[in-house]
């Protein structure tokens, strides 16, 4: 295909898609006219096969076919009622993969379509990760002030240590730090909120930072009464997630978010070095 060809292509597709509430979507009555199909019976069975193959992926197919109508002109000033179908990116793609790839505007789309969905799994993969990150800064941020604090209240390193293993054990229905730590296969000298999901890290946070509140508002000193507040306000949040059916122990552990910053730093590096070899402006 040459590339005057795929550039209009690209640029026709584009200018065809809609938003509304930020999803982006095509209708079926132009799609049919974009993939090359000039008869509205023959492209809604391959619509009728999109829709069968989005069902053996688990998906609901509710989700990405919308059937909706509107009102189109007949002439005269007259209008009648039309079917039509909102199709999400995922669904153009199925589409496009049941139709006929000898047909030079499919062949097209079968590209184009599945670059856009990963393009959309990509980003949303780049959220998750980021989410995580932040949540795990947060919590750093937020079990440093507590430590100063109770450090200037007659508690040591240690003792911090042991306040936080009990925060944990009542977090996690009985299981400490250490516990935690090989139940998940971490090693002992990595901290447990560097493998738990984003989830669990914002729960320890949210235990974290009531224990700094309540220590000031309270006046509390030595390790066993704020030890005890710890230990309060983490079964409080466990049994918040519970009532959502969240059990914090039964979690699988998740990528070293050491990893995921050295593999986000990567990622950003190589698209600042994309830009500037393309001649582009950060």
């Amino acid at each position: 295909m040459e590339i005057s060809v795929i550039t209009q292509l690209s640029k026709t597709f584009e200018e065809a898609a809609y938003e509304q509430d930020g999803i982006e979507y095509w209708l079926a009555r132009e799609l049919q006219v974009l993939l090359g199909y000039n008869e509205w019976r023959n492209f809604t069975n391959a619509v009728e096969k999109a829709k069968e193959s989005c069902k053996s992926t688990s998906e609901s197919v509710s989700d990405h076919f919308v059937d909706v109508n509107k009102m189109v002109s007949i002439g005269s000033g007259a209008a009648r009622e039309q079917h039509d179908i909102m199709l999400t990116r995922y669904a153009c793609y199925l589409i496009a993969q049941n139709g006929d790839p000898k047909k030079e505007q499919i062949a097209f789309a079968q590209s184009y379509f599945a670059i856009q969905t990963r393009k959309q799994e990509l980003l949303e993969e780049r959220i998750r990760l980021m989410e995580r990150l932040q949540a795990r800064e947060k919590l750093a941020v937020t079990e440093s002030q507590l430590s100063k604090n109770i450090f200037e209240r007659g508690v040591d390193s240690k003792g911090f240590a042991n306040i936080r293993s009990k925060g944990d054990s009542a977090l996690f229905g009985g299981h400490n730090t250490s516990e935690m730590k090989r139940k998940l296969g971490i090693a002992e000298n990595r901290p447990l909120a560097d493998f738990l999901p984003t989830i669990t890290i914002s729960a320890k946070q949210l235990a974290a930072e009531i224990t700094n509140f309540n220590v000031n508002k309270n006046d509390l000193h030595g390790e066993t009464k704020i030890a005890d507040e710890h230990v309060q306000n983490n079964g409080d949040v466990r049994m918040l997630l519970e009532k959502s059916g969240i059990k914090p122990e039964d979690l699988p552990a998740e990528e070293d978010i050491k990893k995921l910053e050295r593999r986000v730093k990567s990622s950003d590096k190589a698209s600042v070095k994309k830009k500037l070899g393309a001649g582009g402006k950060i």
